[in-house]
């Protein structure tokens, strides 16, 4: 019993003169078919003869109930049992009782107390046992709800939905997935997303470790109420047998799953798959902002006619159109469409911000936006369409991903940027990048040799095998001193402290000046790179 709630001795002696009233009632409703009219005009009393029974429509006298801040409440009847309803029910019969006869009130009240107190105790301490028991349970429930309102279940809860031997048509047996361990070693990288109604995302994220499980796929996942957004590795076969799963799960049917070279490897923390707030972290309220207000899809057909048109065109004002990524400038450094507008901006999640800062570089024009697989140009292009100022927003369906599978050699210079090892996908062999100490042509990363940063520099092997392997000369600097001094820095190297947090946009005729960079043009040296933890947000 818990000790939260305790019964007053105000409580106690309400409850004892209640029952005294309904064991008399009882005796006497045995012995007289006068009481059965009388229990008709007060139904709290139901006659037996061996127990004494409440029913009520509302909480008896002697009941707890829940009252403000937690404290119990004590309830009192409006029609008490006292002397005028026993008098009218013995007023044409007797009671017997012990060998001895009563027509009194008050004498079956002196015999009651007397011969009969140790049971009118038992009877009191039941239904005040009872009762507290009831409140307790009944404050633990509502306890247990608050919590759950408060805080959903996590993924640990739902791990018990799926069992080694569990088999579904989105969750194919043991068996099934032991045999897809390809022989030559081969291996391949799906890229997905798909913005749908989840009504458990701590289900799906039970489903989805489960099955990665099975096949061995590493990667990133997250889940939340709008979707679900991914990137995993592994063998041929096991990723097969994971895309048939999936779209065999009746909330992502129909998924669109982009495919790469690459293996489980290119993702050294193993399986990360996680509940968010959102799918890929723009930092909007997805029930403020939903992937329903985004732009239109273009193909990747459609898309291409559009930028050659755009590409012929020789001054501004015959370019109505604008082109953005949206994704962040370490990706776009080393992969771009020409004549794109490239945001200087290092996380998507730094896009709003963006956008209302530079509002009137969109004002009366069409906005075709891309990114690496679609993902972030859904909500992206719903918050630009949400300024109310363009003519039209529009989208590349798939991304750059589908593009280069649909033109190889297309507009598309430079290489994909990809959140895993492998840093970079290509199609072509055109270099639009540079290295940061040099400034020779140079797109392949490394992360920052300094412990402290988590940046990704391009320095080319003979600028590397010369020690130019930090950030900037500073992180190097700022490395070796706390090796020294072995202290986590706490300032900020100086590729950090020059850069423009959100880059304000000016267009003088046909170029774009200050914050932003067009596409093979103006690619400066030594240029910081995050890599930091947003790339666990598996951006596409």
């Amino acid at each position: 019993m818990s000790n939260t709630f305790k019964i007053t001795v105000r409580q106690r002696k309400i409850t004892r003169k209640r029952v005294f009233a309904e064991y008399v009632t009882s005796c006497l409703a045995t012995s007289d078919e006068s009481i059965s009219r009388e229990n008709e005009q007060c139904p709290q009393v139901l006659k037996d003869t061996s127990t004494v029974t409440m029913v009520t429509t509302s909480p008896p006298l002697g009941v707890i109930t829940s009252g403000k801040a937690g404290k119990p409440k004590f309830i009192k009847s409006t029609k008490r049992l006292g002397d005028c309803q026993l008098n009218t029910a013995i007023a044409n019969s007797s009671w017997s009782c012990c060998g001895n006869t009563y027509n009194e009130v008050l004498e079956i009240h002196k015999h009651v107390a007397k011969e009969h107190h140790e049971k009118i105790e038992r009877l009191t301490e039941s239904r005040l046992n009872t009762a507290l028991n009831d409140m307790c349970e009944d404050d633990k429930n509502e306890r247990i709800s608050s919590d759950l309102k408060q805080k959903r279940p996590t993924t640990e809860d739902h791990k018990i939905l799926y069992r080694n031997t569990d088999t579904l048509p989105w969750l194919p047996s043991e068996k099934e997935c032991s045999d897809t361990s390809d022989v030559d070693n081969e291996g391949q990288i799906l890229l997905y997303y798909k913005y749908v109604d989840v009504k458990d995302p701590d289900e799906i994220c039970a489903w989805q470790q489960e099955l990665c499980r099975r096949l061995r796929l590493t990667g990133k996942i997250r889940i939340a109420r709008e979707g679900i957004n991914g990137t995993v590795g592994g063998s041929i076969s096991a990723t097969r047998l994971y895309m048939q799963s999936v779209q065999n799960h009746p909330v992502f049917q129909q998924i669109d799953f982009k495919t790469s070279k690459g293996s489980a490897e290119d993702f050294p923390n193993g399986l990360q798959v996680g509940v968010h707030p959102e799918i890929v972290p723009m930092g909007v309220d997805p029930d403020q902002l939903t992937y329903m207000q985004a732009g239109n899809h273009l193909s990747s057909e459609a898309f291409h006619r559009e930028l050659e048109t755009h590409l012929s065109k020789d001054t501004s004002d015959e370019k109505d159109t604008v082109f953005v990524d949206c994704r962040n400038f370490y990706e776009s450094r080393i992969g771009q469409f020409p004549g794109a507008l490239a945001p200087d901006i290092r996380k998507f999640s730094y896009w709003p911000e963006y956008i209302d800062k530079n509002v009137d570089t969109f004002k009366d024009k069409r906005v075709i936006m891309y990114c690496t697989g679609g993902i972030r140009c859904e909500r992206g292009s719903a918050y630009l369409k949400s300024k109310g100022v363009c003519k039209d927003v529009l989208q590349l369906e798939g991304g750059i991903h589908r593009y280069m599978d649909r033109y190889p050699n297309g507009l598309f210079k430079g290489k994909l940027f990809v959140f895993d090892d492998r840093y970079a996908i290509a199609t072509n062999e055109t270099t639009i990048s540079t290295c940061f100490y040099c400034a020779q042509p140079w797109d392949k990363y490394q992360p920052c040799s300094s412990p402290h940063c988590h940046q990704l520099v391009l320095s080319c092997p003979q600028c590397r095998g010369q020690g130019s392997t930090a950030c900037c000369h500073s992180c190097k600097e700022i490395a070796e001193r706390v090796e020294v001094e072995g202290q986590r820095p706490k300032e900020e190297c100086e590729c950090t402290r020059e850069r423009v947090r959100i880059p304000q946009e000016t267009i003088c005729g046909d170029k774009l000046q200050q914050g932003t960079r067009t596409c093979i043009e103006n690619v400066t040296t030594r240029d910081k790179l995050q890599h930091d933890e947003e790339t666990s947000s598996t951006d596409q």
